[in-house]
């Protein structure tokens, strides 16, 4: 049973602190993840010996159990009954491990980590200590227009169908924890939970900053400068605008309210800024020249 470096498993070092353990753990398990390489055993293996790096890093006792006794791993019970025994005041054995027997395997994990932290202990003992179950990672690629309402969407994860409520609002990138729909637990311990990463495609005109959208509009000449009125595109739908004479291009308005929705904030949008292009009128006809160096000419007086 060989000493498994679960740091270089993870690619971080001793130091790491528990969240780049966990940033660790997830973009391997996402790699590696059975539903993303089906039929590849080295891909399976991997996936398996991450979950178990995550099992014994992730969880303060088993990191402090690991660090201590390192490649010392299969004597670890014999010392910590020497340690108990010096703390009380008892002799114990001074040297040697009589009578230690070696540690039986698991299917589920490697024998390393049966002897670490389950299994059988020294004389046939059974160990009982419960564990949680291994997270399950699982990315799922919507569009901007998918995430702008609540909806709900039915997943297929490590075989099992399951019914997810999106929430409006969702950002690209963002991770959500589902309680207990990891894997099952060890001894009657609890089930490990299921971390959604959302990725999200902007296929809309609109620039999504936050919670605020933008979108360019072009205005003609004749509005810009008389002013009027205009239809333009929200994200949900067309509204009516009205258009102040004498707009300079680049003016920008502000729509209150229509921008996009603010995740888990029922009602609570943000806002649509629009920035108006000014279209300079082309292929003028001999009489529009006219009328526009006449105007010229009343400006310059």
């Amino acid at each position: 049973m060989a000493f498994i470096d679960y740091y270089k498993v993870l690619g971080i070092d001793k130091s790491a602190t528990e969240a780049e353990v966990k940033k660790a753990y997830r973009k391997l398990a996402r790699t590696h993840h059975p539903d993303l390489n089906p039929n590849d055993k080295e891909a399976e293996r991997k996936f398996k010996e991450v979950n178990e790096a995550n099992e014994v890093l992730s969880h303060p006792e088993n990191r402090k159990k690991y660090d201590q006794y390192g490649e010392n791993w299969q004597h670890s019970e014999e010392f910590e009954k020497q340690r108990q025994q010096q703390s009380r005041g008892g002799g114990g054995q001074q040297g040697g491990f009589g009578g230690f027997e070696g540690f039986s395997g698991g299917g589920d994990y490697s024998d390393f980590f049966e002897s670490m932290f389950g299994g059988r202990t020294s004389g046939g003992r059974s160990q009982t200590r419960q564990s949680k179950g291994g997270d399950y990672n699982a990315e799922l690629n919507l569009d901007l227009r998918d995430v702008y309402i609540t909806q709900k969407r039915e997943l297929t994860i490590n075989g099992k169908k399951i019914r997810l409520t999106i929430p409006a609002g969702v950002e690209n990138g963002q991770i959500i924890k589902i309680n207990g729909l990891g894997g099952e637990g060890r001894n009657g311990g609890p089930k490990g939970d299921l971390y959604i990463t959302f990725t999200i495609q902007n296929n809309t005109k609109f620039k999504l900053d936050k919670h605020n959208l933008h979108s360019t509009v072009d205005l003609d000449l004749y509005s810009a400068i008389l002013g009027g009125e205009i239809t333009v595109d929200t994200f949900d739908g067309k509204v009516k605008l009205k258009v102040i004479p004498g707009t300079q291009n680049g003016t920008k308005v502000k729509l209150k309210g229509k921008g996009f929705p603010v995740y888990k904030k029922e009602g609570s949008f943000g806002d649509l800024y629009i920035e108006y292009q000014i279209k300079i009128p082309t292929n003028l006809t001999e009489k529009e020249k006219e009328l526009f160096e006449e105007l010229s000419a009343l400006k310059a007086k």
